[in-house]
Order: C-alpha cells, then structure tokens, then sequence
C-alpha cells in the first residue's frame, strides 16, 4: 500500500517535539533594545540633518553673487519632498525599527532610503533653468 500522507500531515502540531513556533519572533533583550535606541537616534539625526539642510546644500552656490542658485526648475518637488517625504520616511522607519519583525534591518533600509532622498534633492536643486 502507498504512503499518502504528507510529512506536514503526518507530524503533530503540539506533540513530544512541542509547538511549531517558526513564525514567532525571539525576544528582544536589554542590549537589543539599547542597539535599537541608538539606532532609533541615528535615524532621528539623519532625518533631522537631510530634511533641514539637504535643500540649503540644493542650492547653495559658490560663484553666485548672493550664495543660493538662481531660478529653481524643480524647487516646488525640492521643498515637497524636504516637508513631507523626509519627515515620513524617517517616522516609517522609527515605527519599522520597533515592529516584532523589523530591527536593524529596518533601520538600514531607512538609513538608505534617507541617504538617497538627500541625494534626490540635490540633483534636483542642481538642475536649474
């Protein structure tokens, strides 16, 4: 006779070998936390510097008489995206870091979606009429 049953059929649930626990996330202990504190700040920091000072280094300039670039072409996208895109980014990243599920890895993804928002912004006050 054939054996029909699938080895997730076959194997109990809650049995000797005790609960199937392959989706629970390990618990985070004090020195967990206090990484993901750090963290937490860095992102704050950079979110801070990229959001405040990005446009400023967008359109400064060093051989214009008065120091800022002239008439911006994308200046309206520049100061969107410095006023809400930034300020979100680093909130979705801080919510992120302390999910169950997220981390350091959040945090390093939200470390580079920052660092490619400031370079966003510079091209875009780099691009001038």
């Amino acid at each position: 006779m054939e054996n029909t049953t699938t080895a997730a059929e076959s194997r109990p649930s809650d049995g000797a070998t005790g609960p199937d626990r392959r989706g629970v996330p390990r618990r985070r202990t004090a020195a967990g936390w206090a990484g993901l504190v750090v963290l937490a700040v860095g992102v704050l920091v950079l979110g801070v510097f990229v959001g405040l000072v990005g446009p400023l280094f967008a359109i400064a300039c060093d051989s214009c008489p008065d120091g800022v670039r002239g008439p911006q072409r994308f200046g309206d996208a520049l100061i969107a995206t410095a006023r809400y895109v930034v300020p979100l980014a680093t909130l979705g990243t801080i919510v992120g870091m302390f999910h169950p599920r997220g981390g350091a890895r959040v945090a390093g993804i939200g470390l580079a979606a920052l660092v490619m928002l400031l370079f966003l912004m510079l091209a875009l006050g780099l691009s001038n009429t």
